[in-house]
């Protein structure tokens, strides 16, 4: 079950990633740089949170540009999962691998707080083994955060069941409160919260079974998407 993480200049939560996804998960995990391909045997590929370019342009907007790109849209293509944080998530919308667009929080300011997701969605590879409504503790870290698309996208995001996490507050002026999508085979997912800061319960102040369910998730799904 060999997992990669996708590592940009100005990444900065590769390393968090890895640990949970090596030391907590038992993943055979694998770093893996922006301009080198990867491999045909990967199982599932993360791109992590940062600031990739620092934010130049639009968060994620020059790393979607990338070599690695074209092959993490291949793998997608075969149904293999991919999950963005953060700016792993603006990066899969510059690149078109998801829809919509991330602007500045409606605060125009970097936000750094705890807040709560609904799941909305749990037919993808990281979010079946949690329920429907199921209220998940969690940390966001973001200064373009605002998931935006136009009405006749929500539409065909809510007709194809491609919304999978939602706030529930209002954090930063999100279309519909949208924390998280997938495309329409459900494989590809991105998400603003950070699932990676809230699994281990000496950081959790709250509960950190709920994130490592998402994780869990992609555990116990692997073998059904390879």
């Amino acid at each position: 079950m060999k997992v990669g993480v996708i590592v940009f200049p100005g990444s900065n939560c590769d390393r968090d990633m890895f640990h949970v996804l090596r030391d907590v998960f038992h993943f055979d995990t694998q770093y893996f740089w922006h301009e080198k391909g990867l491999p045909k045997n990967i199982d599932a590929v993360i791109l992590p949170g940062g600031f990739s370019y620092g934010d130049r342009l639009r968060a994620g907007a020059i790393a979607a540009h990338s070599p690695i790109i074209h092959d993490i849209q291949k793998i997608s293509e075969k149904g293999i999962p991919v999950l963005g944080v953060c700016n792993g998530f603006q990066i899969l919308v510059e690149s078109g691998l998801l829809p919509g667009v991330l602007l500045k929080n409606n605060s125009l300011n970097f936000m750094c707080k705890w807040t709560s997701l609904i799941v909305k969605n749990n037919e993808t590879p990281f979010t079946s083994q949690l329920k429907i409504n199921q209220k998940i503790p969690i940390p966001i870290a973001n200064g373009e955060g605002r998931y935006y698309v136009d009405e006749d996208t929500l539409k065909s995001l809510k007709k194809n069941n491609q919304i999978v996490f939602k706030y529930a507050e209002v954090v930063n002026g999100s279309t519909d409160k949208i924390a998280g999508v997938c495309n329409e085979n459900g494989n590809v997912v991105g998400m603003m919260p950070h699932p990676e800061r809230a699994v281990e319960s000496e950081i959790n102040p709250i509960d950190n079974k709920p994130s490592s369910k998402i994780f869990e998730s992609l555990l116990n799904n692997m073998g059904v998407y390879q």
